[in-house]
């Protein structure tokens, strides 16, 4: 019996050098999880960035740190509890993850304190290239003409929306390429976790983690007693962050790393929405154009993939 789409105790077989097939529709269930993660992300980050216009940034990451810990820990114990005991080698890669988790929510999150929430959501798109060529490498998976290039339309959307040479391309823009980097480390350990390691249990260390790096860098920086409205953008921040937690972590495990990375594209049009919606930031004609592309490219890969399906 097939586990539910959204359950964080998904099983899956573990990766490899050379992967097991996947079961027919794996790939658009993990596309579908991506698409959730990143809409997590994406109202996550216009959350943090609205509260942290006057709450120090690394208070706020603490807080939410702990909301979310709270929640992740309800849901495993639905699910019937957390993993405490690790095995030796999911010791090492849960070390690896937090290392990444940590240092990408840091760059991440003080370029976010800078830059206009579309323009940074942009620099991000170059994630799934990045990732797709390290599930190449690593794990030996096939990366089709059809696949490489639905890619390379999306990058040139990116591009498109940055136009190299305008003032987007900063030094916070390369401060966002090393949270890119930093992410892709995460996401390739990710996919190296067996089946007794639950996406949950996965992301409630992720949140610790984050969650200490938060509370010793706010001891330096300061601390204010929140009022009501930073409370409840705290609280909303954690819910889709846990959102985007767990849908991500088992976005990794369910289908090729290579199909799924693709629809991290999708995060560039929650960021356009948020940053039109929360700080009126409205996109330029380049933007939407861009953006454009990005989306069909995106599109065309499900259909791609439905096709083959049928087949």
């Amino acid at each position: 019996m097939r586990a539910p789409l959204l359950s964080p105790l998904r099983r899956v077989s573990p990766a490899s050098v050379t992967p097991q097939p996947h079961a027919p529709g794996d790939n658009l269930r993990g596309a579908l999880l991506m698409t959730l993660s990143m809409i997590g992300f994406g109202c996550n980050d216009a959350a943090m960035k609205f509260a942290t216009q006057d709450m120090p940034l690394y208070q706020a990451i603490a807080m939410r740190g702990l909301a979310m810990m709270v929640v992740l820990w309800i849901l495993a114990w639905r699910e019937g509890g957390l993993t405490w005991r690790l095995p030796q080698g999911a010791r090492w890669l849960m070390i690896l993850r937090a290392i990444g988790e940590v240092g990408s929510t840091l760059l991440f999150l003080n370029a976010l304190q800078v830059m206009a929430i579309g323009d940074l959501s942009a620099v991000m798109q170059s994630l799934p290239l990045v990732v797709m060529l390290a599930a190449a490498l690593f794990f030996k998976e096939r990366l089709g003409p059809r696949r490489l290039g639905a890619v390379f339309v999306g990058l040139v959307g990116v591009m498109v929306i940055l136009r190299p040479g305008s003032g987007t391309f900063g030094i916070w823009a390369f401060v966002a390429l090393g949270a890119v980097l930093l992410m892709v480390l995460r996401d390739m350990v990710t996919k190296l976790f067996g089946p007794d390691m639950s996406s949950t249990t996965i992301a409630f260390y992720a949140a610790f983690a984050v969650t200490v790096m938060g509370g010793v860098l706010c001891v330096g920086q300061g601390v204010i007693w929140p009022n009501l409205s930073h409370v409840l953008l705290i609280l909303l921040a954690s819910g889709f962050l846990t959102m985007g937690y767990v849908t991500g972590v088992s976005a990794m495990r369910v289908g090729e790393v290579s199909y799924v990375a693709p629809f991290r594209y999708t995060s560039l049009i929650v960021a356009i929405a948020a940053g039109l919606v929360v700080f009126g930031e409205w996109p330029d004609l380049w933007t939407w154009l861009g953006a454009g592309l990005v989306v069909a490219a995106g599109v065309y890969v499900i259909w791609r993939e439905a096709q083959l399906e049928k087949r």
